[in-house]
């Protein structure tokens, strides 16, 4: 939301300073990054980043904590919103000089020749002027084409004493720039969750990688077994195809997992400023620890204290409301003072000082109609914030009550999760028994490490999102890059 060029115009007329043309930052989107895609900076810069430093042979330990700190230091998306908060102190110290006194020393030298005719002196006006002179005669050789040398330094002072479009333009440079200063932290909650999920996701890529590598080991324990028994004739030769085929199927899910796992590293290195060639390996494991119950009164009073969005938006509503009294104070007088001092020196006839004190005080006697129209519209404007900021409180009231659904429904996945994975390795255990005894054939134990694949599939998962909706609960309370850690159970 900015403001219209029509208040633009209006306002610069008015003398108010042309920060009020760019009151607002939008506040930086809050949304979960969508594993999967390929995200682009060109579509948001949050998914882009300042390399920092070249590709080296060496291999990088990034944790965490690292990410976070390098997606802070290189994302693009806030870059770009640090560079607009210094737009603002730019625009803020514009405003201040419209109270400060303007004082500026100028000097200058030149050489002048004067046409005396041109200027109404002829010749029966010097005739006049020669009465004057002594003995009345005008003085031989006198020429109409005069020649002077002009020498001269001033020292200028204005200040405007009162002007309430002044006052009001201060009040909203502040707010402005408060505004800017909540846009950027909210950017940088931004960054922070972009960054940990990213890291997330890969920790659950290289879990994935890991499982897959595991099972692939079992199922080449297996066939080598079944081979040796094919060889003695003690199983069929079904039994040694069906092993050869199921580890060549997990074969195939660990390709799949590992392209998946260097295709999400590229994704977190392009976010948080890391060449793209650099060879990583992630420090942390996945981190799992119950997050304290919390109620949704207790989350919101912390939300609405502490979420930069809402309080971007609030400092909007002050900026236009110091718009709106900007317009309504364009109805008092205004006091200004100029006036400079200076010497200047005429050759041939010497120096000497001059001045200019002057003190200005205007008053509108009639411009009701304009001024009306502007209030009444700057109004318009007040009121479409306060209706935004009335929404925005509704939303982070249905935010933070839907991330504590999704905190708990996730937690109970967990839970399950881990309870089919230990129960699937004690069905593995008790098949691969089985079969070393001959009692059954590796069907039913292929079957058996399909679930169990499927299982730890499912919790790598769930740890995810788990740990995706504890961070969402974070940025929803606004208190994201302050306790990431504490929510994460680091």
């Amino acid at each position: 939301m900015a403001v219209n060029r029509r208040h633009q115009s209006v306002l610069r007329q008015a003398g108010i300073p042309a920060l009020f043309a760019i009151l607002t930052l939008a506040p930086a989107p809050a949304f979960l990054r969508a594993q999967g895609q390929n995200p682009s900076s060109v579509v948001n810069p949050f998914y882009g980043s300042v390399t920092a430093h070249p590709a080296t042979d060496d291999v990088l330990k990034l944790s965490l904590d690292d990410a976070v700190r390098r997606g802070l230091d290189n994302n693009l998306g806030l870059r770009e919103v640090e560079a607009g908060e210094k737009v603002y102190q730019g625009e803020q110290d514009q405003a201040l000089q419209e109270f400060l006194p303007t004082i500026m020393l100028v000097g200058d030298a030149g050489v002048y020749q004067h046409n005396l005719a041109a200027l109404g002196f002829n010749s029966s006006v010097i005739k006049d002027f020669a009465k004057l002179l002594p003995g009345g005669v005008v003085p031989p050789g006198l020429s109409f084409i005069t020649r002077d040398t002009l020498v001269e330094g001033q020292l200028r002072f204005s200040q405007t004493l009162f002007s309430g479009p002044v006052i009001a333009g201060w009040r909203a440079a502040g707010a402005a720039k408060r505004s800017a200063y909540f846009a950027k932290m909210s950017a940088r909650g931004e960054v922070v969750q972009q960054a940990a999920s990213a890291y997330l996701h890969a920790i659950a890529a290289a879990s994935e990688v890991d499982n897959a590598k595991a099972l692939e080991a079992q199922d080449q324990t297996q066939l080598d077994h079944t081979h040796a028994a094919h060889q003695a004739g003690t199983v069929a030769n079904l039994d040694e195809l069906r092993a050869r085929v199921q580890l060549q199927s997990q074969q195939q899910v660990r390709i799949n997992a590992e392209n998946t796992y260097e295709k999400d590293l590229i994704l977190l290195k392009r976010e948080i400023g890391i060449d793209p060639g650099q060879k990583i390996v992630l420090s942390d494991p996945a981190p799992y620890s119950d997050l304290a119950t919390q109620t949704p009164e207790e989350v919101l009073a912390v939300a609405y204290k502490s979420r930069q969005d809402y309080q971007n938006l609030q400092n909007q509503a002050v900026g236009y409301k110091a718009i709106h009294s900007a317009y309504r104070s364009q109805r008092l007088p205004t006091l200004s003072f100029n006036g400079y001092y200076g010497v200047s020196q005429v050759g041939g006839v010497g120096s000497h000082g001059n001045f200019v004190a002057q003190g200005t005080l205007s008053l509108p006697i009639f411009r009701e109609a304009s001024l009306r129209g502007d209030t009444d519209a700057a109004q318009a404007q007040l009121s479409s914030v306060q209706a935004q900021l009335a929404d925005l409180k509704s939303h982070i009231d249905q935010q933070v009550r839907t991330t504590l659904l999704d905190v708990d429904a996730s937690r109970k996945l967990v839970e399950v999760a881990q309870s089919n994975v230990d129960l699937a390795t004690r069905a593995l255990s008790d098949e691969t028994d089985r079969v070393s005894a001959g009692v059954d054939d590796n069907l039913p134990l292929v079957t058996a490490q399909a679930t169990l694949a499927s299982a730890q599939n499912n919790l790598v998962e769930s740890l995810y999102q788990y740990n995706v909706s504890k961070l969402a609960l974070a940025r929803a309370s606004g208190i994201l890059e302050q306790q990431y850690r504490v929510y994460l159970g680091r």
